[in-house]
C-alpha cells in the first residue's frame, strides 16, 4: 500500500485495544478508504458489508441478509433494521476470533428516510458492542456531511460513541510519485506536480493514467476522450457526498469566482441568499471534506474568516470541464495557450497551500509554532499599492515569512519592475500591520530562482522538490 502509515498504524492499535472501539472512517469519494480498511485488516472480518446506493429500505435489508448469510446466518430477511442489527449480533458472537472485526462500508447509503437505521444501529452498539470487550466496529462513509451530523456531532443515544475518527486525506505529492513509480508511469516530477494540480491526489483518479503516454495524453483521456472516465466526476463527487448536492455546487462555483476567497458576507452576497445556519453546515462540510480552506487575513479577528476553494479536481472542472471541449486533444493541443499559462500560476498556488507543512520542513521550521494567515489591503493615501498576499506565515521564532508562489517553464526571473513592486509590497505589509517580526521574503518556485541583481532581496527558498518530502 501507497503511504498511509499513520492510519494503518492507528488502525493496529485500536485493534489491540482491550476494549470495543467505534471506528469512523471517513473522507471523500475515490479517496481510498475501503482500501485502506480491506488492505489493513485482510481476511480477519468477522462481518464485512457494503450499503446499496440509492437503494430503498427493503432492498438494503434484503442485501444486508445475504452478508448476513455469507457469514453463517440461517433466518428469513429481517423485517426490521432492529431485527437486522439482533442477527448480525448472533453471527458476531459464533465468531471464533480474538477481536470480531464489523465492517459497513458505505453506511450513510443505509440510512433511507424512516427507516430508523440510526437508532437500531445506536442500539446495537450501546446494549450489545460496548459492553463487550473485543468488538471492532468499523464504518465508513463518503458522505461527509452525514458522517459528521450524525455520528460526530449526534445529540441522541451515538453522541460520543465513536472511539476513533480517521479523516482519508488525498495523497501529497511524494505519495503520488511513490504510486507513479509503483506503477511504472515514467513521471518527471513537474509532470506529477501538473497532474496533482488537475486532478489533486486522488488515487483513484491516478490509477487511470496510462503508461507510455505523456502527460497531456494522459490528461486528454481523462477528461476530454468521448468516454474520459472524469468527464462527469464533478456532478457524481458532489452527489456522493451530500444529500443537497445543488447547495454545495453553488456555493464552490461562487468560491471559484474569486481567487483569494471570500468572506461570508462576500458569498452571501454571491449567491444572493439569507444567512442561514444551512450554509453554516455547508461551509464547515466543505472544510472538514477537504474541499476548502477556511483562514484568516493576518491580523484579523476569527469572525472574519475567508473561505477559498483549494480542491485542484474542482477548480479544474470549472475551468475546462463545466464547458467542455468537443477536441477529443483539447489539452495537448493547447499546451502553450494563455488559458493553460494562467490556469498553471494559479493552480501552482493551491498546490503549495496543500502542502503547507513541506513547505515549513523546507524552511527548517518544522517544529516552530506557526500560524497561516493571507494578507491583502486595498491601498490608501499612504500606502497606495493593492496587495494581495496568498499565505503568510506568523512563527513564533518571531519572524514572519511572506511567501510568493511562482509557477514557471525555467528558473523564475525577478526584473526590475518586479523588485520594485515587491519592496512595496513588503513596505506596505509592514506598514499596515505595523508588526515588529522580521518580515522574512520567501519564494516558492517550480524550477528554481535566477539569481541576478534583484534576487538577493529574497530571504529563503523552497523549490518544487521540497514538497516531495
Amino acid at each position: 500500500m501507497v503511504g498511509r502509515s499513520r492510519e494503518i498504524k492507528e488502525l493496529n492499535r485500536l485493534y489491540e485495544s482491550d476494549e470495543s472501539e467505534f471506528i469512523a472512517v471517513y473522507g471523500r469519494r475515490r479517496v481510498g478508504k475501503t482500501y485502506l480498511v480491506r488492505e489493513t485488516f485482510a481476511d480477519r472480518f468477522a462481518f464485512y458489508h457494503t450499503g446499496l446506493p440509492n437503494a430503498t429500505k427493503r432492498q438494503q435489508l434484503a442485501h444486508f441478509k445475504e452478508t448476513l448469510s455469507q457469514a453463517g446466518f440461517r433466518g428469513k430477511t429481517p423485517r426490521d433494521w432492529f431485527a437486522a442489527f439482533h442477527a448480525l449480533q448472533d453471527v458476531v458472537a459464533k465468531s471464533v476470533q480474538r477481536r470480531k472485526i464489523v465492517f459497513i462500508d458505505e453506511l450513510p447509503w443505509m440510512d433511507t428516510a424512516k427507516s430508523e437505521f440510526l437508532l437500531a444501529l445506536e442500539t446495537f452498539w450501546n446494549e450489545w458492542a460496548s459492553a463487550r470487550k473485543d468488538i471492532v466496529l468499523i464504518v465508513c462513509g463518503s458522505a461527509a456531511a452525514w458522517m459528521v451530523k450524525n455520528l460526530f456531532r449526534n445529540r441522541g443515544g451515538l453522541h460520543n460513541r465513536v472511539t476513533a475518527r480517521i479523516c482519508l486525506q488525498p495523497f501529497t505529492l511524494g505519495e503520488c510519485e511513490v504510486f507513479a513509480n509503483e506503477r511504472g508511469l515514467g513521471m518527471s516530477r513537474m509532470d506529477i506536480a501538473e497532474c496533482y494540480m488537475a486532478v489533486g491526489g486522488i488515487p483513484y483518479y491516478w490509477r487511470y493514467l496510462a503508461r507510455g503516454m505523456s502527460l497531456a495524453q494522459n490528461i486528454d483521456r481523462l477528461c476530454f476522450a468521448i468516454d474520459a472516465p472524469l468527464k462527469h466526476e464533478f456532478d457524481e463527487l458532489y452527489s456522493s457526498l451530500f444529500k443537497d448536492a445543488s447547495a454545495y455546487k453553488k456555493v464552490v462555483a461562487a468560491l471559484a469566482t474569486k481567487k483569494a476567497g471570500m468572506t461570508r458576507l462576500e458569498l452571501i452576497g454571491a449567491l444572493g441568499i439569507v444567512a442561514t445556519g444551512k450554509l453554516t453546515e455547508v461551509l464547515e462540510t466543505l472544510e472538514s471534506s477537504g474541499f476548502i480552506r477556511i483562514y484568516r487575513s493576518f491580523g484579523a479577528k476569527k469572525k472574519n474568516s475567508i473561505y477559498q476553494l483549494t480542491d485542484p479536481f474542482t477548480l479544474f472542472h470549472f475551468r475546462f470541464l463545466e464547458t467542455p471541449s468537443t477536441d477529443e486533444h483539447f489539452w495537448s493541443s493547447t499546451l502553450t495557450s494563455p488559458a493553460q499559462t494562467v490556469w498553471r500560476g494559479l493552480a501552482f498556488e493551491r498546490l503549495c497551500l496543500l502542502h503547507t507543512p513541506q513547505m515549513r520542513r523546507a524552511l527548517g521550521i518544522g517544529s516552530v509554532h506557526v500560524e497561516a494567515y493571507g494578507w491583502s489591503f486595498r491601498g490608501d493615501g499612504t500606502y497606495p499599492d493593492g496587495v494581495q498576499i496568498d499565505l503568510v506565515l506568523d512563527r513564533a521564532d518571531n519572524v514572519i515569512n511572506i511567501c510568493e508562489m511562482k509557477y514557471s517553464a525555467n528558473e523564475f526571473v525577478i526584473d526590475k519592475e518586479y523588485a520594485a513592486r515587491l519592496g512595496r509590497k513588503l513596505a506596505t505589509f509592514a506598514g499596515v500591520t505595523k508588526t515588529r517580526k522580521a518580515v522574512h521574503l520567501t519564494f516558492v518556485t517550480a524550477n528554481g530562482l535566477f539569481r541576478n541583481q534583484y534576487s538577493g532581496r529574497v530571504q529563503s527558498e523552497v523549490a518544487l522538490e521540497d514538497l516531495f518530502t
